[in-house]
């Protein structure tokens, strides 16, 4: 399929009713059969629904769709950019790690990364993203991420993403692209 194809129809199984649309599910919680299929899904013995803060069957469509325009195995959403960033990031560090961050960040990013997470023991360590160059001096063996933003936010630098990542492969460490600018579909992945 093309992009604009999977982007109207991947993740999607047509309901009874053959709809085209997905259908937008606002319930925040779901009927169990029986307490041992509730067991079951709290323990992660079995997939389905539990709360809408876990899991939806309309978010569950969105996710599959960028994970196939992505070329993944999977995506999340989160309910915005910034919950996504500290969720990449607290996924990857703890207290005690550092990331490696762009100066030229949103700059909401710039109070996460250098305010927020401090408040959870990570440190934050700042590059100019013109000069990549300058990011292997940062990095140590706490350092677990390198951030930086494809086209930043309000600057509009452009990111050398080859660069970056071959400095992070180099050493092992896993780079968070924040890609809001350019979108997914106008900047593919390196």
């Amino acid at each position: 399929m093309d992009l604009q194809t999977i982007a109207l129809h991947a993740g999607y199984e047509k309901d009874t009713q053959r709809t085209m649309a997905v259908p937008i599910y606002m319930s925040t919680a779901y009927e169990f059969r029986d307490v041992e299929h509730a067991a079951n899904l709290f323990a992660l013995k079995e997939l389905g629904n539990i709360y809408t803060r876990l899991n939806n069957p309309t978010t569950d469509v969105f996710e599959k769709r960028f994970a196939e325009l992505e070329g993944g195995e999977a995506a999340i959403a989160t309910s915005s950019g910034m919950s996504a960033i500290f969720f990449a990031i607290v996924n990857a560090a703890e207290a005690g790690d550092n990331i490696v961050c762009a100066k030229q960040l949103y700059g909401g990013s710039l109070t996460q990364t250098g305010h927020t997470l401090k408040r959870f023991g990570i440190e934050s360590r700042y590059f100019d993203v013109q000069d990549p160059d300058s990011i292997e001096k940062l990095i140590d063996d706490k350092t677990k991420v390198i951030f930086f933003e494809s086209l930043t936010n309000p600057s509009i630098d452009v990111a050398d993403i080859e660069a970056i990542t071959k400095i992070a492969n180099k050493h092992g460490v896993l780079t968070v692209v924040d890609n809001t600018v350019a979108t997914p579909i106008l900047m593919p992945s390196i």
